[in-house]
């Protein structure tokens, strides 16, 4: 029977402990301007998911302005994944979004299965119908191309979260991070074979094996920032993770952080990245400025004004 509690690289807190009593305020928001051609329409996924809107200070506002800080309108929809999309048209020339608020969060670092149930994978003829999306090939995640290499592997490990953790884990150990290895193409199928990449690619190959190996597995982006560990000098406070479909819920797995963290806020969750761009755009435009602030907040900064703090981060965008 696998070794449950040790399967994670850092000690999990479990029930007690300073970790469980604590829960903390994190200011998130950012601020970005395209230069867009005339009429120009986009998409962004740049609300919290529906799923911790509860957890939000104030309502979730995404202000979306021109050049000359007319408000544009935006058309709020659901997209296909339960992700909250909303849908604007540029008039031409620059166009801003920008957000700011304070959510509230337990303190916890990310979960982890604790009993053997919990780290159940179920046989696929028994799978939820609305998770079998996540066992196939898409855009960015060539399953098909990746079966062999991800049963030579891992196939000789019983199914479920330590098989896992060990794909994760593989995935760390053999690829190499570095912002001068990003292309907006990459595949995990290249990933395999260059061995390098950002934290979409490290993603991108987790999920490809995950679902080569038959447990389903999607992409996630949301908030990170560096709470309870020791400053990146590449913060990342846009990023992107997996979740892996064990015991009937979703888990959080990240290939290139490869520890449980605290405070990451979900905003989206898709196939790979193409589901979850943080803006797509459908014509001619170009990023000129982006800024991102994920931090905890005690006390009376929780309500105070702030101004949205620049930090270097590699952007989700996609174009058509």
């Amino acid at each position: 029977m696998p070794n449950w509690l040790g399967l994670c690289s850092i000690e999990n807190p479990g029930a007690t402990g300073t970790f469980a009593e604590k829960t903390m305020e994190i200011r998130i928001g950012f601020d970005m301007t395209f230069q867009t051609a005339a009429r120009l329409p986009m998409n962004f996924l740049l609300y919290v998911h529906p799923s911790r809107e509860a957890d939000l200070h104030e309502p979730d506002e995404v202000h979306v302005e021109t050049g000359d800080g007319k408000p544009v309108d935006i058309q709020i929809v659901g997209d296909c994944f339960g992700n909250k999309m909303g849908r604007v048209v540029s008039p031409g020339g620059p166009l801003r979004f920008w957000s700011s608020n304070v959510i509230h969060d337990s303190g916890l670092p990310d979960e982890v299965p604790m009993t053997p149930e919990e780290g159940h994978q179920a046989p696929v003829d028994q799978l939820p119908a609305d998770v079998l999306q996540y066992l196939l090939a898409s855009r960015y995640c060539e399953v098909e191309l990746l079966q062999d290499t991800a049963w030579q592997l891992f196939g000789h490990l019983a199914p479920g979260w330590e098989r896992a953790k060990l794909v994760v884990d593989w995935v760390h150990q053999h690829i190499t991070f570095g912002y001068q290895f990003a292309r907006n193409t990459k595949t995990a199928l290249e990933v395999f074979h260059e061995r390098q990449g950002v934290c979409r690619d490290f993603q991108h190959l987790c999920v490809a094996l995950h679902r080569a190996l038959n447990l389903p597995a999607r992409y996630v982006t949301g908030y990170l920032g560096d709470i309870g560990v020791p400053i990146n000098p590449a913060p990342m406070d846009f990023s992107a993770w997996h979740e892996v479909y064990l015991g009937g819920r979703w888990w959080a797995m990240d290939g290139r952080h490869h520890q449980p963290r605290i405070g990451r806020i979900l905003m989206a969750t898709g196939r790979d990245a193409v589901d979850v761009a943080l803006t797509t755009q459908f014509g001619s435009g170009s990023l000129e400025k982006f800024s991102v602030v994920t931090e905890e907040v005690t006390g009376d900064e929780a309500s105070a004004p702030h101004l949205i703090e620049s930090r270097g981060q590699e952007a989700f965008v996609g174009s058509r």
